[in-house]
């Protein structure tokens, strides 16, 4: 993997971090996106090795146009890059709350990817990843008491049957394309997370082992960190 080319959205701090050190740490060369560049910059100042610091804010359409045109060739992307507001049903949530969550973790992930494919195609062995959540799970929200974080919960699930849909669309051209559920990790996600004990290098790791997946890996899969099977 010496000469692969990774990029991880939201590479400034938390679960991206940790995921842009350890491809950094098996020698792929990798693009430490981060919509705050000198956040960006200190990441990769922290991480060293291969990676590189790169603007992008998933939210803006130039800014994802900008950050495609300095990556010419890609091999793995891996949209990390999501935001949770407060423990909100949906009756006690506004519209606008809705908006502001799915505009990063939904349709920051399609302008993402659809804009780095020309990259991705070029790519031997083409691998995405989609750190998603299993809050964002259908059916184990059906045996939850409460519907907190919902709009968060619902941006995942979105992000998880975008997965399938990408996964059929690119299978053709040898495409890997699954979705993560990282567990609860010590970030600044929200409240709940910031006093979770959950490492997220262990998060990391099953990230990258996504990204690296071989030719007979599965695609279109929900997996947990630990490598076992998350129901949709």
């Amino acid at each position: 993997m010496d000469n692969s080319i990774a990029l991880v959205t939201g590479a400034n701090t938390g679960i991206g971090k940790e995921i842009a050190r350890q491809l950094a740490a098996a020698g792929l060369t990798v693009y430490a996106a981060s919509r705050d560049a000198g956040r960006g910059e200190r990441a990769v100042a922290e991480i060293g090795g291969g990676t590189k610091p790169l603007m992008l804010d998933v939210t803006d359409a130039a800014s994802i146009a900008a950050a495609a045109n300095q990556v010419p060739a890609l091999d793995i992307l891996v949209n990390n890059a999501g935001i949770s507001l407060d423990d909100k049903t949906p009756d006690k949530e506004t519209v606008e709350s809705f908006r502001w969550v799915y505009e990063t973790n939904v349709f920051g992930v399609v302008g993402v990817t659809n804009a780095f494919l020309p990259a991705l195609r070029q790519s031997a062995h083409p691998r995405i990843v989609n750190i998603s959540s299993s809050t964002g799970s259908l059916t184990l929200a059906g045996g939850r008491a409460a519907g907190g974080f919902a709009a968060y919960r619902s941006s995942k699930a979105a992000l998880n049957a975008l997965t399938i849909f990408y996964s059929h669309a690119l299978a053709a051209d040898g495409f890997k394309v699954n979705a993560l559920a990282p567990g609860l990790r010590r970030t600044g996600l929200n409240p709940v997370a910031a006093a979770s004990g959950g490492d997220p290098a262990e998060a990391a790791a099953g990230a990258v082992y996504l990204a690296l997946l071989p030719d007979d890996g599965p695609t279109g899969q929900f997996l947990s960190w630990d490598g076992t099977q998350v129901p949709w």
